[in-house]
């Protein structure tokens, strides 16, 4: 996703879920698409040098759990402050479970 009126509406209309690390927003959309990620990194993370690292190991870890998604929606990761400080080995399990209770409240489905 790259448009601020997609991130709006994945953000306005989708599931949310949330760990200490992360917050992931879950809608469907009815085309039966590919499955659209996109990121928010805010500056209450840290410095630019920071953000992009946290946003780096977020996309690495998303697109490792791409092949598992439904088809059809769109997700948004939004990083929380206590990213920047948790390695990725931390960070996959929150994101993982912030995912699939987010998955399952929009969709009622896990996969």
């Amino acid at each position: 996703m790259r448009r601020p009126a997609e991130f709006a509406a994945a953000v306005r209309s989708g599931a949310r879920a949330g760990s200490p690390a992360v917050t992931v927003h879950v809608a469907e959309r009815h085309d039966d698409s590919v499955v659209r990620v996109g990121f928010v990194v805010a500056r209450a993370v840290g410095s630019a040098v920071v953000r992009n690292r946290v946003r780096r190991r977020l996309r690495h870890l998303v697109r490792a759990r791409l092949s598992g998604l439904p088809s059809g929606i769109d997700v948004v990761v939004r990083a929380n402050p206590a990213a920047a400080g948790l390695p990725s080995s931390a960070l996959a399990p929150q994101l993982d479970k912030a995912l699939a209770r987010a998955l399952t409240h929009k969709t009622g489905r896990t996969s």
